[in-house]
C-alpha cells in the first residue's frame, strides 16, 4: 500500500478506489474507526515563537498518539473527532446502506468513510451508489458527503456534474441524537435526488448518437483542453530556453497522441462497452475507464490515492468530457 494512505479497512471484494485491506462483515462506525486505525484524538495546542512567546489567534492541531502536527488552524476552529464526525452514518443503517471503507490520507490530515448504498438499475445500467464522508483536521475543509455512483460492469465512476442536483454536500455537526437522525435523512434524500436527477440524464446521453467521427474530434477537443492545462502547470517562461519550451511541448504533444489512441481502443473495443449504443453515454464512460483505471507517468508512489480523493468530488477529465458529448 503506497506511504499517503496510513491506514484503511474494506469490506469483501477490492473496492473500485483499490485500496485498502479487506475485512469479514460490515462494521458499525465504531468498529470501522478502529478497524481502520481512526481510533485516536485531535488535541488544540497553542504555538510558540522562537522566543517563547504564544502566536495570539492560531493554535495548532495534533494527534494524541504521536503528537503529529495536522494543521495549523485560528483559534475559531472547532475540532469534530473521527467518532463524532462519522457518528450520524450509524442512522443511516437499516435504510439499505452498508460501511464498505474507512481510512486515512497524509498522516491523519483527512480522513474518510465510505459507505454502499443498495444497488439500482437506471437506464437498464447496474449501478452500486456510494457514499463518501470525509473530514479534515488541517482547517481546509468540513465534514463533507459526496454521492459516486459506479457502474457496476465496468466499475467505471459517474459522479457527472448534473444542473438537477449536487453531488456533494456539507454536514453540520451537532452532537444530540435528533440531530443525527436528522443529518442522515437529509443525506439520503440528497442522495436520491441526485439518483433521480442521474437516472434522466443517462436517458439522455443514450439517446444522444455520436458518430466515430464526432467521437474523434470530441476526444481531440477533450485533450486539448488538458493539454493546455498540463502545459500551464509544466512550462515557466521566465526560466526555459526556447528550445527547452519546444523539446517539452513536444513531449505533452506525443503523450496526447498516446492519450487519445487509450481513450478511443476503449471506446471501440473494451468488452463492456461494445454492447452499448455508440453515444454520448458510451464516450464518457470511455473517458472513466480512462482516467479512473488506465495508468501512466502519474503513476506515482501517492497516485492512487489522490485520485480517490479527486473521484469522489468529481474529476474535471470527465466533467469535460460529459460538457462536451453534450454539446455535441
Amino acid at each position: 500500500m503506497a506511504a499517503n494512505v496510513e491506514s484503511m479497512f474494506y469490506v469483501g471484494e477490492t473496492p473500485w478506489h483499490r485500496l485498502g485491506t479487506e475485512i469479514k462483515e460490515a462494521p458499525t462506525s465504531k468498529d470501522a474507526i478502529i478497524m481502520a486505525g481512526l481510533d485516536w484524538k485531535v488535541l488544540s495546542r497553542p504555538i510558540f515563537d522562537e522566543f517563547g512567546r504564544e502566536l495570539e489567534g492560531y493554535r495548532v492541531n495534533v494527534r494524541d498518539k504521536d503528537n503529529l502536527n495536522l494543521g495549523i488552524v485560528t483559534d475559531r476552529y472547532q475540532i469534530v473527532q473521527n467518532d463524532e464526525a462519522f457518528a450520524f452514518t450509524d442512522a443511516l443503517l437499516g435504510e439499505g446502506v452498508t460501511y464498505e471503507t474507512a481510512g486515512s490520507l497524509a498522516s491523519g490530515k483527512r480522513v474518510w468513510m465510505l459507505a454502499r448504498l443498495e444497488g439500482t438499475q437506471i437506464a437498464d445500467e447496474d449501478i452500486d451508489p456510494f457514499l463518501v464522508f470525509t473530514n479534515s483536521h488541517d482547517g481546509k475543509g468540513s465534514i463533507n458527503v459526496a454521492i459516486t455512483p459506479v457502474r457496476v460492469v465496468c466499475q467505471n465512476t459517474l459522479n457527472l456534474a448534473l444542473a438537477k442536483a449536487s453531488r456533494n454536500w456539507s454536514c453540520v455537526h451537532k452532537g444530540d441524537i435528533q440531530s443525527k437522525l436528522e443529518e442522515a435523512k437529509r443525506t439520503l434524500e440528497s442522495a436520491d435526488r441526485y439518483m433521480e436527477a442521474l437516472e434522466e440524464e443517462f436517458g439522455e446521453l443514450k439517446l444522444k448518437t455520436l458518430s466515430d467521427t464526432q467521437v474523434s474530434n470530441l476526444t481531440d477537443e477533450l485533450l486539448k483542453m488538458e493539454f493546455t492545462s498540463l502545459w500551464r502547470k509544466a512550462i515557466k517562461t521566465d526560466s526555459m530556453a526556447t528550445f527547452k519550451e519546444r523539446l517539452r511541448q513536444q513531449k505533452y504533444e506525443d503523450k496526447l497522441i498516446t492519450k487519445k489512441n487509450d481513450i478511443l481502443e476503449i471506446y471501440h473495443n473494451k468488452p463492456d462497452l461494445v454492447g452499448t449504443e455508440k453515444s454520448a453515454f458510451r464516450f464518457i464512460n470511455a473517458v472513466s475507464d480512462y482516467a479512473t483505471h488506465t495508468t501512466d507517468h502519474r503513476n506515482t508512489e501517492n497516485y492512487q490515492e489522490n485520485l480517490f480523493i479527486k473521484t469522489i468530488g468529481g474529476l474535471a477529465m470527465i466533467d469535460t468530457a460529459h460538457r462536451l458529448a453534450l454539446a455535441a
